[in-house]
């Protein structure tokens, strides 16, 4: 009997096994099968570059302007797919993150103070561009160059994303939306000369990175020029002491001209204190170097701010008996159920202890009889 279980749940485990390798080769095949025509995003783009392009096949506009010049750029979009679709156009100038990366999409980060001239306001275009299916329009981005002369780049970009992108998961229930989109970057300049980037130190203070305590060192390029392959090394100090509390080293960051980088230092999961300290801030790209010794404070209604929403905390609370009571009951619950499991399998197994007992009585009375039986016919 054991034998036989053991062999309709090895039989049970393998039908699950094959039914899970089922679907995933089904599920595969849904998404191959659904896959639309024009990738993530359902559309395609191609740029035409104009004559005054300074680089062919840079996969963005390089343009080389004079003062108050007026030009018209086109970007082709297709439709490949059976469904009118409609894409939504955002001018965005450049920006750099917090991680040394520029972005040139839609973002929530501010213009520098040191940024004279806003890309929004020099590129402009409509804000959507309606598709039929397999058609394929022009997007025109008209650009007015001021009329005042300046040196340096300006830079910015186009970001292209369908309008009803996440829809489907939104009505599914989905707590996660993937939205896709094309980014071109445009950058325009009207003369040659050359112009060194330059960094300023904007700010040391406390705050917080994605919920957790942090030590913010916020530096601006205020040049019109990129500044690539830069190292950024912090170390935090308190204030007369010598002992590293914090540090943190990146490399490989960039910045585009006139933007700013707020560069977050964790504080590893401690609570921040109040009281004086000390920022040793080194940024080198090439040849080039900035270094500052910024002394900052951080008071202690800010500190207990920062700590009460740090979820990284274990924050000091009261003994909770509710919790501790139906944690309790939880484990009560399932030595009920496993000692009336226990139950059910012992009675199960009596009955047949007593026939297999009983066939074994049986053969020793059989074999008892035959002696008599030997001597009656003697």
């Amino acid at each position: 009997m054991k034998k036989e279980m053991k062999k309709k749940i090895v039989i049970v485990l393998f039908g699950l096994l094959g039914l899970f390798f089922l679907s995933m080769v089904i599920g595969v095949k849904n998404v191959n099968a659904n896959k639309e025509p024009g990738g993530a995003t359902g559309f395609t783009y191609k740029v035409s570059y104009p004559a005054n392009q300074m680089e062919e096949n840079l996969g963005y506009y390089k343009l080389k302007m004079n003062p108050n010049d007026h030009q018209v750029i086109k970007i082709a979009l297709t439709n490949p797919g059976a469904e009118k679709l409609t894409v939504n156009v955002k001018l965005n100038g450049a920006k750099t993150n917090q991680n040394g990366v520029i972005e040139y999409g839609d973002s929530t980060i501010e213009n520098d103070t040191s940024l004279k001239i806003d890309f929004k306001d020099i590129v402009t275009g409509p804000k959507t561009v309606d598709l039929e299916p397999g058609e394929t329009k022009d997007l025109d981005l008209t650009i007015q160059m001021p009329e005042i002369a300046y040196d340096g780049i300006l830079a910015g970009g186009v970001q292209l994303m369908r309008a009803d992108q996440g829809e489907k998961d939104k009505k599914a229930g989905s707590q996660i939306i993937n939205q896709y989109a094309y980014i071109v970057g445009i950058l325009l300049q009207e003369t040659d000369t050359v112009v060194e980037p330059e960094l300023n130190l904007n700010s040391v203070k406390a705050d917080q990175d994605n919920a957790r305590n942090a030590i913010f060192v916020n530096v601006s390029n205020v040049e019109a020029a990129y500044l690539n392959d830069i190292t950024a090394e912090v170390q935090i100090t308190e204030k007369g002491k010598d002992a590293i509390m914090y540090e943190r080293k990146q490399t490989a960051m960039r910045m585009s001209p006139n933007s700013f980088i707020n560069f977050p230092v964790s504080m590893n999961g401690e609570k921040m204190k109040a009281g004086k300290y000390q920022a040793k801030i080194l940024i080198t790209s090439g040849d080039k170097k900035w270094s500052w010794d910024q002394e900052f404070e951080i008071k202690q209604k800010d500190a207990d701010r920062f700590n009460e929403r740090d979820v990284g905390l274990v924050q000091e609370k009261g003994i909770d008996w509710r919790s501790i009571g139906l944690i309790v009951a939880g484990i009560l619950l399932v030595i009920i159920i496993l000692f009336t499991i226990l139950v059910i399998i012992r009675k199960r197994k009596k009955p047949k202890r007593s026939t297999n007992s009983s066939k074994k009585n049986g053969r020793k009375i059989q074999s008892s009889n035959h002696p008599e039986k030997r001597k009656k016919s003697s």
